[in-house]
């Protein structure tokens, strides 16, 4: 009986933390679409990433459905097709996506849960690069990506890092279905398994890297290949201390930018002061991304 007990309150830890992870993701999107001037009362009205992360956890769970009904599965293509359920539910190419998912019209389209939840067919800003490579669903999977490293690449992604270190290995794959910078690729890949952490590691302790960390290797979408990468462990605690500064300017100096790479350098800075403060053999700085060539400032289309 204590072990069933012991099961059931890990699996309520469990999805305590996911629901967290989601809610943190839509306050996160909430608080920056508002640019700091939230709604003296009412409700807080999340944006455009929390819309496309629902549909991203919606996609994942197909995906993992259909593999075990079938064996096999190719979670991206799941993902994309939950992706134009969205776009088709904002009016955006519906007759593309109705051409392209349901040419037969044997069945409702959009199907799904998701699809009977007002709040995701009203717009709530703007993700012009997902929009754009959504809008040549015809033109095949391979053609459609825009060249873009913007935000939403990474925030729409982070769900994912609830499968585990062989779902993250994906996270590329499911950037790159819109985002075909490498960079928004690495970030996004690099951003997941930062959340994966904080989901699987209550209280870690100061000192070497946890075994699923050491496993890892979020840079190597930008190199096409998603195997594992050792994280490195770059500063000492004290110099940690000296570097960080505070949360809130952490967040303006590495947030500003609008790109995947900044989205993902404030969250592990912000992620570093929240869950691993001053403990240098988990914390490390954020690689920096070159600014791509004619983009001022190094930003693209979100």
């Amino acid at each position: 009986m204590s072990h069933e007990k012991d099961q059931q309150r890990e699996l309520f830890r469990r999805q305590s933390r996911v629901r967290g992870m989601m809610l943190g993701l839509a306050l996160g999107d909430t608080m920056g679409g508002a640019r700091g001037r939230l709604p003296g009362g009412g409700a807080l009205r999340a944006g455009v990433s929390t819309q496309l992360a629902c549909f991203t956890a919606e996609g994942i769970i197909r995906a993992q459905v259909r593999g075990k009904h079938k064996g096999i599965c190719y979670a991206p293509g799941v993902v994309l097709h939950a992706y134009c359920r969205w776009a088709f539910l904002q009016g955006i190419e519906t007759e593309k996506m109705r051409r392209r998912w349901n040419s037969h019209g044997h069945a409702v389209w959009p199907d799904g849960w998701l699809a009977g939840v007002p709040a995701l067919a009203e717009r709530r800003g703007s993700a012009p690069a997902t929009v754009t490579a959504l809008s040549r669903i015809e033109e095949g999977q391979e053609q459609m990506a825009t060249t873009s490293r913007g935000c939403h690449a990474l925030t729409r992604t982070l769900p994912l890092a609830v499968t585990g270190l062989g779902g993250i290995a994906q996270a590329g794959a499911l950037a790159a279905l819109t985002h075909g910078d490498t960079a928004a690729q690495a970030a996004t890949t690099h951003a997941a398994i930062l959340v994966h952490h904080c989901l699987t590691h209550p209280d870690p302790e100061p000192g070497p890297l946890s075994p699923p960390l050491r496993r890892i290797r979020p840079g190597s979408a930008a190199r096409g290949d998603h195997r594992p990468r050792v994280l490195r462990q770059t500063h000492h605690r004290r110099r940690a201390q000296a570097s960080l500064g505070s949360v809130p300017a952490r967040c303006r100096r590495a947030g500003g930018r609008g790109t995947a790479g900044s989205a993902r350098a404030g969250r592990h800075r912000t992620l570093g002061a929240a869950r691993w403060p001053l403990r240098s053999g988990i914390l490390s700085r954020p690689r920096r991304f070159p600014r791509r060539a004619g983009v001022r400032g190094g930003r693209a289309g979100r």
